[in-house]
């Protein structure tokens, strides 16, 4: 009989997303732009990227990660702004606060969004749902921001569960509705399955996650080796993945999934400089510089590589790290002749405290 995996005591995870983040911030500074068009990202005359968008640039067609030019075609009457990201960090340390009087078990997967174990918390609240409605009202309350939540037994149910009803929205999936929630969905809403592979499975006739479930672990490996088995396990509902709180940062790093693989170039720098800014944002935001930056590249198959260059000095300025990871675009990669369907910016190698004065070595980088 199939069944999610469950450990000794139930989980209650609960996955928390700002809705439209940049974009909503924008408006709540702007009230002006509350019936606006926003698009937050660089501008379409300079091969800009979009970054963000309002749900009202969505009804056109608008998504991130497109070309800016792309999304001013869809929508010419766009007002486009350029991210801040200190601004955004800001809104994003009152909303974490509010996590924390909940749980210390919180993991940040980026400014936006986190997976909350509630499984004990310090508000003593059995029920996981309550809890989430509360994070919700409070976030409103506080920053004047909406947030979609989703609740279930692990990582997996809870995000697909918070994508259910958004904007606004809050789902709870217990683990007796897991599999009747999950068959119906589109193979899309699993994670790790963008466009070109929901096409591939739906070729196959995988249209929906029941068909997944439905077929045979062993097809799915030969198809696509050892994902095949993970996908086999998200169609099952099953995920064993933990809520990560506290870790050393020992790297500090950006990536985007695109809607679409892109093959060229030129979008691909653009992206690059997007996620270089907010590696170089948040690097100064713990003063821990890095001597190493690394690109990762995601072509449209799945294969993932990674091309690295460490640096004499170790630096935090994001003009340097954006040049070396274009630089490393072309290290021995195939990018402009394979399609591109992730693109990754970290630095490793972060100095910590007994390495000596951070501003010092900041001081020291030459662009």
């Amino acid at each position: 009989m199939d069944s999610v995996a469950q450990s000794p005591a139930q989980k209650k995870i609960i996955h928390v997303d700002m809705d439209a983040f940049y974009a909503s911030v924008e408006k709540l500074d702007r009230p002006e732009l509350l019936s606006k068009p926003v698009i937050v990202g660089g501008s379409p005359e300079n091969r800009g990227v979009v970054a963000s968008c309002c749900y009202l640039a969505r009804r056109f067609g608008v998504r991130s990660a497109i070309p800016s030019r792309r999304a001013l075609q869809l929508c010419p009457q766009a007002i486009f702004i350029s991210p801040r990201f200190g601004r955004y960090r800001e809104i994003s340390q009152q909303i974490r606060e509010i996590f924390y009087e909940v749980t210390d078990q919180v993991e940040p997967l980026s400014l936006d969004e986190a997976y909350l174990d509630v499984t004990q918390n310090k508000q003593n609240e059995p029920l996981a749902g309550k809890l989430a409605h509360w994070l919700r009202s409070e976030i409103r309350a506080r920053t004047g921001l909406t947030a979609s939540a989703g609740v279930g037994p692990n990582k997996l149910i809870a995000k697909i569960a918070s994508d259910l009803k958004k904007p606004d929205g809050l789902v709870i999936i217990p683990p007796d509705k897991v599999l009747g929630v999950l068959g119906p969905l589109s193979v899309d809403r699993l994670w790790g399955v963008g466009p070109r592979t929901a096409e591939r499975l739906n070729r196959m006739g995988y249209l929906k996650v029941s068909d997944l479930r439905d077929s045979s672990i062993q097809r799915l490996e030969a198809e696509f080796g050892r994902w095949g088995s993970e996908l086999w396990d998200q169609a099952h509902g099953r995920d064993d993945r933990e809520v990560i709180s506290h870790w050393e940062p020992k790297s500090c790093g950006s990536e985007t999934t695109f809607n679409e693989d892109i093959l060229n170039s030129g979008r691909l720098f653009a992206v690059i400089d997007q996620l270089a800014e907010e590696v170089a944002d948040e690097l100064e935001k713990i003063q821990r510089p890095g001597r190493t930056v690394t690109l990762k590249i995601r072509y449209s198959n799945f294969e993932t590589i990674t091309r690295s260059e460490t640096l004499f000095r170790p630096t935090g300025r994001y003009s340097v790290i954006s040049r070396i990871a274009r630089e490393l675009l072309f290290k021995n990669t195939e990018v402009g002749f394979r399609p591109v369907r992730l693109l990754g910016v970290s630095m490793t190698g972060l100095l910590s405290s007994e390495d000596g004065p951070e501003q010092l070595w900041l001081d020291l980088d030459l662009d």
